[in-house]
């Protein structure tokens, strides 16, 4: 379910996890060639390449800005989405300052046009009427933000433009994109595409799930929290709110610790009658250490200890467990030693 960020009347509140990003495909980690179709045959073409760390890179490439009324196509392999709604590409190329190209004509460009083409399955892409008829949909013109005018053939000095672009909503099984060179001499050195979702998360005494997020930036995705161990909810049920960028936003709702249990560290709900006896017990033996004598070692075990477990109510004994019990037992049997006298069992306490 999904609801429209400008909707929703409130200050959105970030939490410190950073969004996750899953990968759907990288061409840096690419170790073959990456077989996309080019359309015509005289324009795109893949060769191995230097990225600017000079690491062996797969990359396409075209120049022909010295030939008017160009239109090079470029298509990836099929790329499913994996439920995905909103799909993010990245994009590192290479453009040659049209300015530093010795008598280039005006044709000669700076920019290059991405789109996608949603299917439900793989596609022939080699014949032209593929070209021609497919409904590609267009999502910007690309521009860099700086173009080179020489190259060293020696160390290969690049300006590399790096640029993310998002598109979506998505419905079918996966998409291809595609990249149209109109006159740009430039190079395509990688592509990465991934879509983003918040990381699973406790907060406010509940666990939330990864979820991915909507189909728009703006949407936001309704995630239910499930109370840790030991907590319940309060009013009303607890949910967070997953905004585009793979956030969480501020929490409706919480949860807290059920009767007999207390918070540890912000996230967890301890034993906090066996946590008291435990610590009760540890002060029991430094008393022993400093010369107590066993009548007054009783006399603190019974106002301390034993008190816990007798008080101990109802709503909580009808929670506990057999790891509860078992350590309030060995906290009985730990304070008869230190004492050396006969305490009452724990079952006789309750």
């Amino acid at each position: 379910m999904t609801v429209d960020l400008f909707a929703v009347l409130w200050v959105i509140i970030t939490t410190t996890v950073s969004a996750m990003e899953e990968t759907l495909m990288d061409t840096r980690v690419a170790t073959a060639e990456l077989g996309w179709t080019a359309y015509p045959a005289s324009g795109w073409e893949e060769v191995s390449g230097y990225d600017e760390n000079l690491n062996t890179i797969r990359t396409y490439q075209v120049c022909n800005v010295f030939e008017p009324s160009q239109n090079n196509w470029l298509l990836t392999t099929f790329i499913d989405r994996r439920g995905a709604q909103r799909i993010y590409v990245e994009m590192r190329f290479t453009v040659r300052d049209c300015s530093s190209i010795p008598n280039v004509p005006g044709s000669c460009k700076e920019t290059f046009n991405l789109y996608y083409y949603e299917t439900d399955s793989v596609i022939a892409t080699k014949g032209t009427a593929f070209w021609m008829e497919a409904p590609y949909l267009k999502v910007d013109t690309i521009a860099a933000d700086e173009s080179f005018s020489q190259v060293d053939f020696g160390g290969r000095l690049m300006k590399v433009n790096t640029e993310v672009r998002s598109f979506g909503p998505l419905s079918k099984n996966g998409f291809y994109l595609a990249f149209q060179d109109y006159g740009a001499c430039m190079s395509l050195l990688s592509v990465r595409v991934f879509y983003k979702k918040c990381p699973s998360v406790v907060q406010n005494f509940a666990i939330f799930p990864e979820t991915m997020t909507g189909a728009e930036s703006t949407s936001l995705v309704i995630a239910r929290g499930i109370c840790i161990p030991n907590s319940e909810e309060v009013d009303v049920p607890i949910k967070l709110y997953c905004n585009g960028d793979g956030e969480w936003m501020v929490p409706i709702g919480s949860c807290t610790c059920k009767a007999g249990f207390e918070t540890d560290n912000g996230n967890v709900c301890r034993d906090s009658i066996v946590r008291k006896a435990q610590q009760r017990l540890f002060n029991l033996r430094r008393l022993k250490k400093f010369g107590l004598s066993p009548k007054a070692l009783t006399n603190f075990y019974r106002c301390t200890i034993e008190s816990i477990l007798a008080g101990c109510i109802t709503a909580w004994y009808g929670n506990c467990t057999a790891l509860n019990r078992k350590a309030l037992q060995r906290v009985v049997r730990s304070a008869q030693r230190i004492t050396g006298g006969k305490l009452p069992a724990l079952q006789d306490t309750y």
